[in-house]
């Protein structure tokens, strides 16, 4: 089987994908319509997040049995298409649910205990106790929406301390020793912190929205790394200004690049204006999940599921 791969990843992939018999060629410039007039020589394609991958480029890929994308999400891919045509999908969250995990942890204890600001005033010469006293996680109610492999990554972390974890979840049944499983109501009423593990669809574009964070009864911290337009940053900021969120950690924004790699170009939205200037706004680059031994894992992650279907 031939396979394409447009993305870089480990050279574990590519090694392991050889040593298994495939064959594999490489292309990280051409452009998508480049791509789209040779795919049809390929059986398989590997990418992360380059372009998406509409119907027009799958109807092209007539031979093409599976493609890998090397990450959690497959928003980017037509997968109604992709299912219609016989091709397969795999993608890697396994890979990559340690990682994000452990940042969530990391962003609430930075947030909580103003960790940043702190470091930044302290460098510059200031000296503030009483104004960083932080909070303490124990006797916290934290909220996990979607409780998938994300979800159940950031909850076994919270396993050590004093908190009671929730989690939503349209799919029943998922609740575990790390987390109780309760309806959308009793989540509201109890949530103290709200981490959204949730995946890009239909359902959860602009889920965040201004009806959804005044139907929560306390005000509450927000962490978000799943995905950016999951949040209408407005109405977030509007809810920042207003105390009904107290603090927010975002790995994700609204206005990224489809392809993750880029922010926004042109004028900066007001929204972003004022979070970069919130000292109770923590931002990181589409980061969590992007660790050295999760990019590993991502990549073996696939090598061998594409083994499992293809061998």
């Amino acid at each position: 089987m031939n396979i394409l791969h447009i993305d870089t990843n480990h050279e574990l992939l590519i090694d392991q994908l050889n040593e298994a018999g495939f064959t594999n060629e490489t292309d990280y410039t051409s452009s998508k319509e480049e791509i789209e007039k040779k795919i049809h020589q390929y059986d398989g394609m590997i990418i992360r997040s380059r372009f998406p991958i509409d119907e027009k480029f799958l109807r092209k890929a007539t031979n093409l049995k599976f493609i890998g994308r090397v990450g959690a999400g497959l928003e980017n891919i037509d997968a109604e298409v992709a299912k219609e045509l016989g091709i397969k999908l795999f993608n890697a969250p396994e890979g990559n649910r340690n990682a994000v995990g452990e940042q969530a942890l990391g962003m609430l204890l930075s947030l909580f205990n103003n960790l940043n600001r702190a470091d930044r005033e302290v460098r510059n010469g200031i000296w503030k106790r009483e104004e960083n006293r932080g909070l303490e996680l124990e006797g916290k109610t934290v909220g996990i929406i979607g409780y998938g492999n994300m979800g159940k990554a950031f909850a076994k972390k919270l396993k050590g301390f004093d908190v009671e974890v929730v989690c939503y979840d349209i799919v029943g049944g998922v609740g575990d020793d790390n987390a109780r499983q309760v309806g959308i109501l009793e989540f509201k009423k109890n949530a103290d912190i709200v981490s959204l593990h949730t995946p890009q669809t239909p359902e959860t574009l602009e889920m965040v929205n201004m009806e959804f964070i005044n139907s929560f009864q306390k005000p509450f911290w927000l962490i978000n790394t799943a995905r950016g337009k999951s949040v209408v940053t407005k109405d977030m900021v509007a809810a920042l200004k207003s105390g009904k969120i107290l603090g927010a950690g975002l790995d994700v924004l609204e206005y990224e690049k489809s392809s993750f790699e880029n922010l926004f170009t042109g004028e900066m939205p007001d929204a972003f204006k004022y979070l970069i200037h919130a000292s109770n706004v923590l931002l990181t680059p589409h980061i969590a999940g992007w660790t050295v031994e999760s990019k590993e894992k991502l990549a073996q992650t696939i090598v061998d599921k594409i083994k499992e279907n293809f061998s």
